[in-house]
């Protein structure tokens, strides 16, 4: 049950400010340099109104005789206190600004590495776009709240509490009259604040619904103008974007009532310490000078309110984010390896599958009472319609899902017995789904084997007949593709997915449409490149061409969940069952 669809409590409130400063201390001392630095830079920016207010005493005491000496002592203090602060302002919003980015640096940091660690199921089942949302837009609002907290709040907080015990010392009775005025300041924005924080997590939804549909759109551009769907896309889009503008709005319109509110309070503050402070002047309780000490800080006093009210209102938008970012890190990790967990050394590729069963979904079941046995160095090949459960078996057997029922074992040791890493590591894999990182073509061959040498690579390149194409390529095999190839052709993107097996050719291998992109001359070619490579090593081969697996040892047939067929392909031809009907509707 996703926690951002329920209604968040101030208990939530509570648990997410705790998760929050777990973070924030581990840079305690920073936040402590931080918290003296605001303190200093109160107390300078405090200090100036009480020069000013001597100079005016100074300055009325004098009856037209004006001590200048002591006139321009107090204007050196007050500009040498006015240059102080500026530098420990900069100093802070430095410190600040090191704090924020740390946090959000090593919250990103958490949050990719959870994602690794997430199992396939849960990638599956969850939009992309929301995950990317999360990853960045939410971090980059929680960053702006977080600093925005760092550089006014504790400023704010300081303020008030510095100013309340100068006017203190100051004048008690004038010092009364904010004090009881104030509080309102704090009442107004704290009604305004828990009203929108609803409305900010409905804003953070649909902003994370709408990322969602640009990378789905964006990704499938070509698939949207094949079908003419440009004006479906542009309507949908444009309710999702109605509805992040009415959310945005609702947010911004509300929280910005706060400021208002609370500036029509601290007007009210203000007026009554001048009004007050006037007759008290008057009837010489207290200086002209102390008169102007008190206004200055009535102003310096009321200020922070406004500021606070302001980061109250960024400060729920961000723990909102930071909501949203926390239950994508705490999400359920896939189950770790076994304490006792072997790694897999150099297996012989004997492969069992037996009395297995698998679903996706509990209420859907898939795979029912599957056997299957692989000897070292067959081939096997799986065939069979759509939605037979060929590609599941793949994902069983490199443990992407691990099966409900029965067992998966390689030399006789269960999958779940031997760690993720060496299983995987022993299969080489090419599927009909290419996968190209942003880098150099020679960064991609090497992914699985990253100290190869230039000489392996090339010989791999050419074993998949993908060396010619590279050598056409600007800058060869140091020319620069983009995410998922760039602009190569899907056919040459998957050259190089089996150029980068054949680079690190592990025991057992697993071609799931390997060729499905490739033409018919280049995928003979390549076909005899496969046998070659798959001289002893069990291979197991996923194909909708059946021409091409016509060599396998066996040839599994199935059909929803279960193997109906079994054999090579003579045998399997004559007994004139599916295999035989799939054949001949192939050749025609």
């Amino acid at each position: 049950m996703s926690g951002s669809s329920k209604k968040m409590s101030g208990k939530d409130n509570s648990v997410i400010i705790k998760k929050i400063l777990r973070y924030i201390r581990r840079y305690m001392h920073l936040v402590v340099l931080s918290v003296i630095l605001a303190a200093l830079t109160v107390v300078l920016t405090l200090y100036i109104p009480i020069l000013s207010g001597n100079a005016i005493d100074i300055m009325l005491a004098g009856k037209g005789a004006v001590d200048m000496n002591a006139i321009g002592l107090i204007l050196i203090k007050i500009a040498a206190a006015m240059v102080i602060t500026a530098f420990i302002q900069w100093v802070l919003s430095s410190c600040n600004n090191k704090i924020t980015y740390s946090v959000v640096r090593d919250i990103r940091k958490d949050v990719m590495d959870r994602i690794q660690r997430l199992p396939l199921s849960y990638i599956d089942s969850h939009k992309t776009g929301d995950m990317v949302s999360r990853m960045v837009t939410d971090v980059d609002t929680f960053a702006d709240g977080l600093l925005m907290g760092f550089t006014q709040l504790f400023t704010g907080i300081l303020t008030i509490l510095c100013t309340l015990g100068f006017m203190l010392i100051t004048n008690v009775y004038i010092t009364l009259v904010v004090v009881c005025i104030t509080p309102l300041s704090l009442l107004v924005a704290r009604f305004v604040a828990n009203r929108t924080h609803d409305m900010f997590l409905e804003q953070s939804k649909v902003r994370a619904t709408q990322t969602a549909l640009i990378e789905e759109m964006v990704g499938n551009q070509k698939v949207v103008t094949a079908f003419g769907r440009q004006d479906a896309v542009k309507g949908e889009f444009a309710d999702v974007n109605a509805k992040l503008s009415k959310a945005s709005l609702k947010a911004i319109f509300f929280s910005s009532l706060v400021n208002p509110s609370t500036r029509f309070v601290n007007s009210c503050v203000y007026a009554g310490v001048g009004i007050f402070g006037a007759i008290y002047a008057i009837s010489g309780g207290i200086t002209v000078g102390q008169l102007s000490i008190f206004l200055s800080y009535a102003n310096q006093y009321t200020k922070p309110f406004n500021e606070i009210s302001g980061v109250v209102t960024e400060l729920q938008n961000a723990i909102v984010c930071a909501g949203r970012i926390f239950e994508l890190m705490e999400a359920e990790p896939e189950e770790p390896d076994k304490a006792d967990a072997t790694e897999l050394e150099s297996p012989k590729g004997n492969v069992e599958l037996k009395d297995v069963a698998f679903a996706y979904t509990p209420d859907r079941p898939l795979i029912d009472d599957l056997d299957l046995i692989a000897k070292p160095g067959e081939r096997v090949a799986i065939v069979g319609p759509t939605g037979a459960g060929k590609s599941t078996i793949i994902n069983l057997l490199m443990r992407f899902y691990d099966v409900d029922n029965g067992s998966v074992s390689v030399d006789g040791n269960d999958i779940r017995d031997i760690t993720r890493k060496s299983l995987r590591t022993n299969y080489g894999m090419v599927l009909q789904e290419t996968y190209l990182r942003s880098g150099t073509v020679k960064e991609n061959l090497k992914l699985g084997k990253p100290d190869a040498t230039d000489e392996e690579v090339i010989a791999a390149a050419k074993a998949a007949h993908a060396h010619s194409f590279i050598k056409r390529l600007p800058e060869g095999y140091d020319t620069y593709i983009g995410e998922d190839g760039g602009s190569l052709s899907q056919g040459q993107k998957q050259l190089l997915c089996i150029a980068r097996v054949m680079l690190n050719l592990p025991p057992m291998l697993i071609l799931d449409e390997a060729t499905s992109s490739i033409d018919t001359r280049t995928e003979q070619r390549i076909q005899k490149a496969f046998a070659r490579m798959m001289e002893g090593r069990t291979s197991f081969v996923v194909a909708h061409r059946l021409s091409t697996i016509r060599e396998s040892d066996i040839i599994l047939v199935m059909k929803d969940g279960h193997i109906i067929e079994q054999g090579d392909h003579k045998t399997l031809l004559a007994n004139g069952q599916l295999y035989s009907e799939l054949y001949k509707a192939q050749l025609g």
